[in-house]
């Protein structure tokens, strides 16, 4: 039997969080999200999420701050935040990036610690 759970996810339509971040496709274990075009910020509190994310930067340049260390973000970049981690970023440049997160970030309220 074919496998019919393949999902294809038009980001035009994509649902927003909170935060202004564009849900892209999600399956049990793993969600991306879209970072597009954030304007340069101070870094928001710290926060510590009950989830892992790895991003890659598409354009712009942002520090994330984490555990104490500073790393700057610039295009071609990708980095790791471990589940439980207190961080925050601070955006420098308009910044894009692409986060997977997981478990799902916007499942069960995780977003919302």
């Amino acid at each position: 039997m074919a496998d019919t759970t393949i999902t294809k996810i038009d980001s035009k339509h994509s649902p927003r969080g909170a935060e202004g971040e564009k849900y892209l496709a999600s399956g049990i274990h793993v969600a991306m999200r879209l970072w597009e075009n954030e304007q340069p910020a101070d870094a928001k509190e710290p926060s510590a999420r009950p989830y892992e994310t790895v991003g890659y930067v598409i354009k712009g340049r942002a520090e994330l701050h984490i555990e104490g260390q500073m790393v700057l973000l610039e295009p071609g970049n990708s980095w790791v935040v471990p589940k439980g981690s207190s961080h925050t970023y601070r955006i420098l440049e308009a910044f894009t990036a692409v986060e997977a997160t997981s478990p799902p970030a916007q499942v069960h309220g995780r977003d919302e610690e």
